[in-house]
């Protein structure tokens, strides 16, 4: 296996401030692209939705708990006892313990499927996994929000029984909000999968293989 080449301490401290250079014009792009979501507009979104979890029916209004944001991941359905590896990656890597955090501040997430809640309960138990997940099967909510058969992150915002959605990504705007992506970005042998820019010689597998 190829490794980094060695050099000097300042041969690196230089490479070093080189790309931190180029790490601080991204954050400053980041803050950018943040400032634009936060004045983007927002659209008026169904409310008559029913979904069934573990407490029974709940609208999408319920599902904010009382609080004025909602975050939602659409998590794909690929049918009887079969799971979106991607979507089981991304579901593995939500820190659960930061969701008290988001509460706090007045966000709830919500992990929704079209699976039926008894597929759900039995991959979670498999999974280990004790986040809010809920069906949102037999409910147009998955095609409403323009996730068809596939993932979506979603953001909503409520004013009083009013539900409006601010924002929604999918693809590589899921991607970065992976806790174990962003750490192997960092390290030398980056997520070893084959559509990566490395060095020759670097290990790399396709995607999920």
């Amino acid at each position: 296996m190829e490794k980094p080449e060695i050099v000097s301490a300042e041969q690196w401290d230089a490479a070093r401030a080189e790309l931190l250079s180029a790490e601080k014009e991204l954050t400053r792009a980041l803050d950018r692209q943040a400032a634009l979501r936060r004045r983007l507009p927002m659209v008026r979104f169904a409310e008559d939705y029913v979904f069934d979890t573990p407490g029974g029916d709940k609208s999408l209004l319920e599902l904010f708990e009382d609080r004025g944001q909602l975050v939602v991941y659409q998590f794909m359905d690929n049918g009887p006892d079969e799971y979106c590896p991607g979507c089981t990656y991304f579901t593995d890597n939500v820190p659960e313990t930061a969701l008290p955090a988001l509460a706090r501040t007045g966000v709830t997430w919500v992990t929704v499927s079209n699976m039926p809640l008894t597929q759900i309960e039995a991959y979670k138990a498999r999974r280990g996994w004790t986040l809010p997940f809920v069906s949102s099967h037999g409910t147009s909510f998955a095609k409403d929000c323009g996730a068809e058969g596939g993932f979506l992150l979603s953001v909503f915002l409520r004013d009083g029984e009013d539900v409006y959605r601010t924002y929604g990504t999918t693809a590589r705007g899921v991607d970065r909000l992976v806790f174990a992506n962003s750490i192997l970005d960092l390290t030398p042998y980056g997520r070893q999968e084959d559509w990566e820019d490395s060095p020759p010689g670097w290990p790399q597998h396709p995607t999920y293989g």
